[in-house]
């Protein structure tokens, strides 16, 4: 008799790895917030954020990022913007007066500007300076004393504040009617954006069939936001530490890009191209090329999770036998001598960043300096110099003590002091109220 075999579907959902973003069409209505939340609830993560936040019934370009992504979300919010916009005026021109005048006044309000953000804003309507990078007139209507113009702009520019102050110039008032963004830092619609109706079957297919293609059209890899970052790939021994928050170092670059600048804010990937982190540059690229130690990069955003790569730090034969020691109880849990410590370990071993220990080292050549300079040879000969240098030694000691012991007094005497005046006071209020 043959058994048939039925093999039932999994109930477990295979994990995705979601530190991608893909490229929304906002709808009109829902607000940036809604929108995000409704992404976080249809792809099941744990975190969203988007790339600046666009009115209700602004629609366009809106990167929503994913998980990791996230870590990206203010340097998408501070990158520059385009626009598309409908400008209604308020009163009507004579034939072929409106362009000529509109695009003279886009012209006019071109570079710095202040702005004060409109009445609707959910921020404090305080006086700023925004830039207008460029504007380009693209058609006018007459009849309806509307106006279309693209423009380019920084991060946090009101374009309707910009549409009143369009009207005033040209002395009739005016508002927006219709806004759309085209660009948001390196992604403009031309990109490939999405809806939430893709996003929304894409997910479902991967749920359906574990077919991930479809979802992996419409969720992009975070790497694709850094494109236009100046690049540094450094060797897999140094990926772990710089997610620990390490400088990158000259020892752990492999390549560079051409053109760094100081204090230029620069990628640090692996040879694979993942990003691990986004840096400050201390070293410009024809510094970097001719030294060979030295600090490259300071960390100000780690984007990879720790221990992704293998820890190579800590490995050597000094690093070794001091976790022995601290495992063994000879040091404590951070590495300092206790009373276990042998004494051969503390004369040899030399902590270069404890600052204590520079400071006797400063000290002490100092005095052996001056000390020298001053002994005859009868005395060296018959090792008086040592003694007195031992000696300036235990003062130096002795001084520091004092005066700690006096800061230490200073402050219980300030102590018992305020203590005595709340009393005072309590006693007073006391026979206030009897």
């Amino acid at each position: 008799m043959e058994h048939a075999t039925m093999v039932k579907p999994s109930t477990e959902r295979v994990p995705l790895d979601a530190s991608e973003w893909p490229l929304l069409l906002k709808p009109a209505n829902p607000s940036s917030h809604e929108v995000v939340a409704w992404i976080r609830r249809i792809l099941r993560v744990e975190k969203t954020g988007h790339s600046g936040t666009l009115d209700p019934k602004v629609t366009g370009c809106l990167i929503v990022c994913i998980d990791r992504a996230t870590r990206l979300v203010k340097s998408q919010q501070s990158a520059g913007k385009e626009y598309v916009c409908v400008v209604r005026l308020h009163d009507r021109f004579g034939s072929g007066e409106l362009e000529q005048r509109l695009r003279g006044a886009l012209e006019g309000l071109t570079g710095a500007l202040f702005q004060r953000p409109p009445l609707i804003s959910a921020v404090k309507r305080q006086l700023r300076v925004r830039t207008i990078h460029d504007s380009l007139l693209l058609e006018t209507d007459e009849e309806r004393s509307l106006g279309v113009f693209w423009v380019s702009c920084e991060a946090g520019t009101y374009i309707r504040t910009l549409c009143v102050h369009l009207g005033l110039m040209l002395g009739v008032g005016g508002h927006m009617q219709e806004l759309r963004r085209v660009r948001s830092g390196a992604t403009s619609e031309a990109d490939g954006m999405v809806t939430m109706h893709d996003l929304l079957d894409a997910q479902w297919l991967y749920d359906a069939t574990r077919d991930e293609s479809y979802l992996r059209r419409v969720v992009r890899p975070l790497e694709s936001l850094l494109v236009s970052y100046k690049r540094l790939m450094v060797k897999d021994s140094a990926v772990n530490a710089i997610c620990y928050g390490a400088k990158l170092m000259i020892p752990g670059l492999l390549r560079y890009d051409a053109g760094i600048e100081m204090e230029e804010e620069v990628v640090i990937i692996t040879t694979k191209g993942e990003a691990i982190a986004l840096g400050i540059a201390q070293m410009t690229t024809a510094v970097i090329a001719s030294v060979d130690h030295g600090i490259i990069a300071r960390i100000k955003r780690v984007i990879m999770e720790r221990d992704t790569y293998p820890r190579k730090w800590g490995l050597g034969p000094k690093a070794v036998e001091k976790k022995a020691m601290i495992k063994s109880g000879q040091l404590d849990k951070h590495g300092r001598s206790n009373e276990n410590t042998p004494s051969a370990w503390s004369q040899g071993y030399v902590d270069f960043f404890s600052p204590k220990e520079d400071m006797a080292v400063d000290k002490n050549a100092t005095v052996s300096s001056t000390r020298i300079s001053f002994v005859t040879p009868v005395e060296e000969k018959s090792g008086s110099l040592v003694d007195n240098q031992n000696e300036d030694m235990d003062d130096g000691q002795s001084s520091d003590e004092d005066e700690k012991k006096r800061v230490k007094k200073e402050k219980k005497d300030k102590k018992e002091k305020k203590e005595k005046e709340k009393d005072k006071k309590d006693k007073k209020k006391k026979r206030s109220s009897d």
